[in-house]
């Protein structure tokens, strides 16, 4: 039989805790206490193969061990959320009714998996397991990459319909000021929505392209057969994009309320030299003016749920300052998320001193947490956290994101929390505590759980539910085990129920654990609910 101090000591797990405590050391100090709530997310760009697959004509099961070990590691960082690029440019990684197999996945535009398998669905069924949100993530108007190297099938819609295209740069582009090409388009992401079981559909920065130097876009004729009453290009542009992102987001409510819209825009709106309502910022490009794209419109409107805004700038940066960013997408909020794009992959670049500065991105991240409008951060993108650099990993697992976090609420969407679990079950034995439960019945607007929260409090510790630091765990699973024991030490355990807009139910489980200061190797036992 040990005494109370040498069983802590020679507990099977005090290695890792010990190992756990030495990571945090290595780190600088740590800072406060992440929020409960808070979006983190990574995109996975498939094009050109710069996140996954790692390269064209990997076997399926290559591609499939490939994606597993990406969710992993992001959710040992944290993360909670996956932005995946299912269509690239006019093609899909899904099987789709309306557009061929891309290029990325088998090498050849067209082919299929073989043996066959949907990626999409399959993407998604591995991102929820881990409890994670998945937003499909669509580039609406990039047809062909480049004319010349792009592998196309020879039936591809822009042979087929020359009309709805045009070519500007080394690419082409469906032309959105075609209204068919935007009811194509939206009718490409109705099908997803329908058939897929996403989270939210995500437009990246493309929608008229950017632009190259001398080379006016070849939409003139296009203008003067639809521009009904408009004499400016430019505004009659911005028309077109408005309309289009009207029509998804109508089409979306009509589908299921609860799939989110979210676009992620180039950081700068319109500078305030040439508007009152445009941020602190010296931009040359901006969303408005140079890529058509009135983005500030969209969501005072309420047409999306969130924006990501692409602030992919160091602190120091003069013509776009990172705060000064953050302090205009604060006040232009209109009430919807603001997710902060990050440029990870300027820190696994290293080419600019304030990116091989290992407190750029952990900074910025202090920085979106001080505005209540901010949400949350996407990380761009998941092949960035590679070899670890700068050791971002450690600072996010340890410090920044050392507990797990619930996504926000969207209250527009829906604020009717589940009923709590049904009943809590546990057993203890000599190492751990086990606690099960059954789903709750469906609360009134026909929703039960889609996962659950585990929370513990040490004895003549305060019930705060509010405060992450007593949650243990965020999931799916219907059982949890806890083996960071202390003898003679007693836990309350709580579980709320938490749906598919991450309402978290108003009551509880409560089931409250005495660890004996003693234990003998055989002995554990039964616990009753409230015992």
């Amino acid at each position: 039989m040990l005494s109370a101090t040498t069983r802590v000591l020679k507990h099977p797990y005090s290695c890792l805790l010990i190992l756990i405590l030495l990571a945090v050391s290595a780190c600088s100090q740590r800072t406060p206490l992440p929020p409960k709530y808070e979006f983190r997310a990574v995109w996975i760009a498939t094009f050109h193969n710069i996140d996954w697959p790692s390269e064209r004509g990997l076997s399926v099961e290559a591609q499939q061990q490939e994606f597993r070990d990406l969710l992993d590691r992001q959710q040992k960082n944290r993360m909670n959320a996956v932005v995946v690029q299912v269509r690239p440019c006019g093609d899909a990684l899904y099987e789709s009714p309306f557009e061929p197999w891309s290029e990325y996945l088998m090498g050849k535009q067209g082919q299929a998996p073989e043996p066959f398998y949907d990626p999409l669905a399959f993407m998604i069924e591995e991102a929820h397991a881990r409890n994670m949100e998945f937003h499909a993530w669509i580039n609406p108007f990039r047809a062909i990459s480049h004319y010349k190297f792009s592998d196309v099938v020879p039936d591809h819609l822009s042979t087929q319909k020359p009309d709805w295209f045009f070519q500007y740069g080394n690419s082409t582009y469906f032309n959105p000021g075609v209204p068919e090409v935007r009811d194509y388009v939206a009718g490409v992401v109705s099908d997803i929505a329908r058939r897929y079981d996403i989270d939210g559909i995500h437009f990246d920065d493309y929608f008229y392209p950017y632009p190259v130097k001398g080379k006016p876009i070849n939409d003139l004729k296009t203008f003067y057969q639809f521009k009904d009453d408009y004499s400016d290009l430019f505004a009659w542009r911005r028309q077109n994009i408005d309309n289009f992102v009207k029509q998804v987001s109508d089409s979306l409510l009509s589908i299921d309320k609860g799939i989110k819209l979210g676009i992620s825009p180039s950081a700068v709106w319109r500078n305030r030299y040439q508007d009152p309502r445009g941020s602190k910022t010296g931009a040359t490009l901006t969303t408005y003016d140079v890529l058509h794209a009135d983005v500030r419109k969209w969501i005072e409107q309420g047409w999306v749920d969130y924006m990501a805004p692409q602030c992919y700038f160091a602190s120091d940066y003069s013509e776009a300052p990172y705060e000064q960013l953050l302090d205009w997408w604060a006040d232009n909020s209109f009430g919807k998320h603001i997710y902060i794009g990050q440029a990870m992959y300027k820190v696994k670049e290293g080419k600019y001193a304030s990116w091989r500065d290992p407190r750029q991105i952990p900074n910025q991240l202090l920085l979106n947490r001080k505005y209540d409008q901010i949400r949350g951060s996407i990380f761009y993108s998941a092949s960035s956290f590679q070899e670890n650099p700068l050791g971002i990993e450690e600072k996010l697992q340890y410090d920044l994101f050392r507990k797990p976090a619930l996504i926000p609420p969207m209250s527009w969407k829906d604020t009717i929390p589940p009923l709590k679990p049904r009943f809590i079950f546990g057993t203890y034995t000599t190492d751990k505590v086990r606690l099960e439960w059954q789903a709750p019945e469906k609360a009134k607007d026909g929703e039960s759980a889609t996962y659950y929260v585990v929370y513990r409090f040490s004895e003549g510790e305060k019930i705060q539910m509010d405060n992450p630091v007593y949650i243990q765990s965020i999931q799916r699973d219907n059982y949890f085990e806890d083996i960071q024991l202390y003898p003679g030490t007693q836990y309350t355990y709580i579980i709320t129920a938490v749906d598919r807009q991450h309402n978290e139910s108003r009551t509880f489980e409560v089931l409250e654990v005495c660890i004996p200061e003693l234990l003998l190797a055989d002995e554990g036992g039964a616990l009753e609910k409230g015992k």
